[in-house]
């Protein structure tokens, strides 16, 4: 797989890295649009090598840079040192947990002016745990999803791993929203407002940072993930 994957009209997605959180893997991925207006737009930056500083750079230059919720922050301060003029949008949380870097502003429900032309964004709040700000390319007809919805490719893994996933909810094709991250919806009716926001896109494609995208059918999709809530 080259790794500028095509999504769509002027977004890529690139494969990085696994990472491990309490003590289990995590496939990443990230998502590069090319904003009508100029620049580059990030959404969940991978590790920064040559390799992808050499692929970003054939596309543009990056302007600005977004993670989907308080748990994807690892590479935000390679990419400001390789592009000290980007400029960082934190999700609620990630502000107070990272005050070596400095963001531009906290992501809400409405998109600034910098890139409400080509994309959309809505938070799902209601969890205890933490908020997800999902966004919806326009162009591509994308949805980008961090952590609230995961597959992850049981092929090649441990016994007790593939059971976790099984328990958990979030393995192979069929997966979805981790059986821990559900519990932590107290106010379901909030988080349920948003995600019909999010439905109502009516995205072709789902892009998601840990496991198999869906590049058709993404409306069914996430339906289908969300059927817990809605």
């Amino acid at each position: 797989m080259p790794l500028l994957e095509p999504v769509g009209k002027d977004l890529w997605i690139i494969d990085g890295p696994v990472v491990r959180a309490y003590g289990f893997p995590f496939p990443t991925r990230m998502a590069v649009a090319r904003l009508s207006g100029g620049g580059l737009w990030l959404w969940s930056p991978i590790r920064l090598d040559e390799q992808v500083r050499e692929a970003i750079g054939s596309l543009g230059e990056p302007r600005y840079a977004v993670e989907p919720n308080k748990l994807h922050h690892l590479a935000l301060a390679e990419w400001v040192a390789a592009w000290p003029s980007l400029l960082l949008y934190a999700p609620p949380g990630l502000a107070n947990k990272r005050r070596d870097l400095r963001f531009a502003n906290e992501l809400t429900d409405e998109a600034p002016p910098e890139w409400r032309d080509d994309i959309e964004q809505v938070r799902i709040g209601g969890s205890v745990y933490m908020t997800e700000v999902l966004f919806f390319h326009r162009p591509s007809s994308t949805c980008l999803v961090g952590d609230l919805i995961q597959k992850h490719d049981e092929r090649g893994k441990p016994a007790w791993l593939r059971w976790l996933w099984k328990v958990g909810g979030v393995a192979g094709p069929n997966g979805g929203t981790p059986l821990d991250g559900r519990w932590s919806f107290l106010d379901r009716r909030s988080a349920r407002e948003a995600v019909s926001k999010v439905i109502g896109w009516a995205p072709e494609r789902l892009v998601i940072a840990h496991g198999s995208c869906s590049m058709a059918n993404g409306t069914e999709v996430l339906r289908s993930s969300f059927r817990w809530l809605l």
